[in-house]
């Protein structure tokens, strides 16, 4: 295991402002009949936290930011590899906030790795992104044909609590999946420049402030594609579906209410990881926090 716990060396930028380079990598196995934490890599400003949880749950890993969110030029790579017949939960600590950007791009990439037999989740709360913030993120998956795993992200157009909406920057937000280092399916979100043209247009979010994703990666992927299907419908103000393609379970969400989605979100989770991973259903409880 390695903790870095010097200050941030970030890289400078033209503005001569030094921005920060956070790493964590985590990696799970299964010792004994039980899952364990196998290694540990960290550079602040990311830390990783492990809470106690139930006895039928998997061990959770809890990713926080300690600098209280993103500016132009800082970077995050995360990375939570689970081995064979290993199983865990990875959820983000709290709302990720990515400021006003002076130029430069915020950089965030997420590689998730799943061996044989083995269970992931990745479960990062929302992304709240300012008036003029400038996103870049990755989420890269590979997962063994008999690993399963279940990711999620959610994207809010600004502070909306206050009023605010997200009008001028850059989203680029990319997830490419592959199983067993086949690419079976990849999907970008990018927009600029006129960001609420984007969100209002008939032919964008239209009037939509709040975006969220769920996948599920599993060789038995199809066969819960009517669940996913019943769990996305009749959520109200929100606008939901599913669909499966390659052996990837996709499931969406728009609307302008983030409670909405989130709560949208939390029904959707909680009957899947029952239905995919025989696991209880419900969340851990730092989602509530």
């Amino acid at each position: 295991m390695y903790v870095d716990t010097s200050p941030c060396e970030g890289a400078r930028i033209g503005t001569g402002l030094s921005r920060m380079d956070g790493r964590a990598q985590v990696g799970f196995v299964r010792r004994d009949g039980v899952s364990r934490l196998a290694d540990l890599d960290q550079r602040s400003p990311l830390r990783v936290l492990f809470p106690r949880v139930e006895a039928d749950e998997p061990p959770l890993a809890a990713v926080t930011t300690v600098s209280g969110g993103l500016v132009g030029g800082d970077t995050l790579r995360m990375g939570v590899r689970v081995g064979e017949r290993a199983g865990a939960v990875a959820i983000g600590q709290a709302a990720e906030k990515v400021y006003r950007s002076l130029g430069p791009d915020s950089i965030v990439d997420v590689e998730l790795s799943v061996g044989a037999a083995g269970w992931l989740e990745w479960l990062p709360q929302e992304t709240i992104l300012f008036d003029g913030a400038r996103l870049s993120r990755t989420t890269a998956v590979d997962v063994d044909p008999s690993g399963r795993l279940m990711a999620g992200e959610c994207l809010v157009f600004g502070r909306l609590a206050r009023g605010e909406v997200m009008r001028t920057g850059l989203v680029r937000d990319r997830w490419v999946v592959r199983q067993g280092g086949r690419l079976v399916w990849a999907d970008a979100l990018v927009v600029e420049d006129d960001i609420l043209d984007a969100l209002d247009g008939p032919s964008g979010f239209g009037g939509a402030r709040v975006y969220a994703t769920a996948i599920y990666v599993g060789p038995d992927a199809a066969n819960h594609l009517e669940a996913a299907k019943e769990l996305t419908k009749n959520c109200g103000s929100v606008r939901s579906g599913a669909t499966c393609v390659a052996g990837v379970l996709v499931a969406r969400w728009l609307s302008k209410d983030p409670l909405a989605v989130r709560r949208g979100f939390e029904r959707f989770w909680m009957k899947m990881r029952t239905n995919t991973g025989g696991l209880p259903g419900r969340l851990p409880r730092l989602w509530y926090v």
